[in-house]
């Protein structure tokens, strides 16, 4: 570049030192400076004129024909152009890869616009969502008019995702996901998971039918076992002790039974929603004879809020007994176990079970509300139960629209809330 500039101002004063000398025989100096002036100025004309013409037409060359600085305008020019055509070749073939790699995906993959425009799609989200090409440009929620998926993308909430029937074939379930991404962008997802859905669906049946069909010859058994308590009063201890723990093992398998079906229940059927009257609930609880039986005067129940709650008053009197009575069974017979309702500053309302136990260590807490999850097997064997108290807690809660939060430390006691939202509350 430099050497380009040196060879225009070497040319410039060839040039003037030429009109010197023309002058100096003709005379007339500055009538010739201004007519070179011109012609200078003519020629740098004629340059940008074609320089602009060639941006215009797309055509950048090595123009050799070009002289001084022009010569290496073209030239820096042409290797950027150059450099960008390997680029954009490099970049075609990577968005090309891209794009055979997610038409062999089996999920649908949509990406949306700031206001949730179509803006790409793969194979899969034509078979499953029914979206086409000619689609681009149009808000994906007037292309799939699932009222769930429409209120879904209404409310923002990415967080969690929702599942819907495929527009183009009813017996298809999909997931959907939705990932933000980039400048106001939004990668969706949509997953066929129509066999986990019949593989639950088979789980449940086949749960609740077996239990259902357990009930009948627990019955019987317990019956005779009863029987043969009553009349085999004074037989030998070892034939009583074994009568007694035959009735032990078939009430507790009674118990499981009627766990499992009321689970069964809370994740088919329809939500029961009526005003409750908790604070009434809860002292009804206090006198029951279950809870009675355990508590021995341990309870102390506090009242801070009269609120209702809108929903299922057998499904909250489940949770809030089963909460009761799972901080009465692991903490100590002679300490305090604190039943508390109230309506916190944000209005939410709160049912807290506080107990002085043993403590769930952290690393546990994610999963005691999993089916038949046993924290310490050594406790588990000292203290009867059935595993799923706290997995019918939080079917409940999520019928309910409400959240278990669980605060323990080892050694010191658990506390657990079950948070009501404002729009519960009646």
């Amino acid at each position: 570049m430099i050497r380009k500039w040196q060879w225009e101002l070497s040319v410039l004063i060839w040039l003037v030192l030429f009109v010197v000398c023309i002058s100096l025989i003709f005379g007339h100096l500055s009538i010739l400076l201004l007519i070179l002036v011109i012609a200078l100025f003519a020629y740098q004309i004629r340059e940008i004129h074609q320089f602009e013409r060639s941006l215009r037409m797309g055509v950048i060359k090595d123009n050799r024909k070009a002289r001084g600085i022009w010569d290496e305008i073209y030239y820096q020019l042409y290797k950027i152009k150059k450099s960008e055509k390997r680029r954009k070749k490099k970049l075609s073939k990577m968005i090309d890869r891209f794009r055979k790699a997610t038409d062999a995906l089996p999920d649908a993959a949509v990406v949306l616009g700031k206001n949730t425009e179509l803006e790409w799609i793969n194979k899969a989200a034509k078979d499953v969502l029914g979206l086409k090409k000619s689609d681009k440009g149009q808000r994906v929620a007037n292309l799939i008019r699932s009222p769930s998926f429409v209120n879904f993308l209404a409310q923002s909430d990415f967080s969690k995702n929702i599942s819907i029937i495929s527009p183009v074939n009813e017996n298809i379930i999909l997931q959907i996901t939705v990932v933000p991404y980039g400048v106001d962008q939004r990668l969706l997802i949509a997953q066929d998971i129509t066999q986990l859905k019949n593989m639950e669906r088979m789980r449940k049946d086949f749960v609740a039918n077996v239990s259902h069909e357990l009930r009948t010859p627990l019955t019987v058994l317990k019956g005779y076992l009863e029987t043969l308590q009553v009349m085999d009063e004074g037989s030998a201890p070892l034939y009583m002790k074994s009568i007694d723990q035959m009735c032990e093992q078939t009430e507790r398998m009674q118990f499981l039974v009627n766990d499992l079906l009321l689970l069964a229940r809370l994740e088919t059927q329809e939500k029961n929603v009526d005003c409750v009257n908790v604070p009434e609930l809860l002292h009804q609880i206090y006198h029951e004879g279950d809870v009675m039986e355990k508590s021995k005067g341990r309870i102390e129940l506090v009242c801070e809020s009269m609120a209702n709650l809108m929903g299922d008053e057998q499904e909250l009197r489940s949770a809030f007994t089963n909460l009761v009575v799972n901080a009465l069974n692991y903490s100590p017979e002679d300490t305090i176990v604190k039943v508390r309702w109230k309506k916190v500053a944000d209005k939410a309302c709160i049912f807290e079970v506080i107990d002085q136990g043993e403590g769930i260590a952290s690393s546990d807490i994610p999963r005691i509300t999993e089916r038949f999850y046993r924290v310490d097997v050594a406790r588990s064997k000292k203290k009867s139960g059935t595993g799923l108290g706290l997995a019918i807690v939080k079917h409940v809660l999520v019928r309910h629209d409400a959240q278990l939060l669980i605060d323990s430390e080892l050694g010191k006691g658990s506390c657990f809330s079950c948070v009501f939202p404002q729009q519960r509350i009646c």
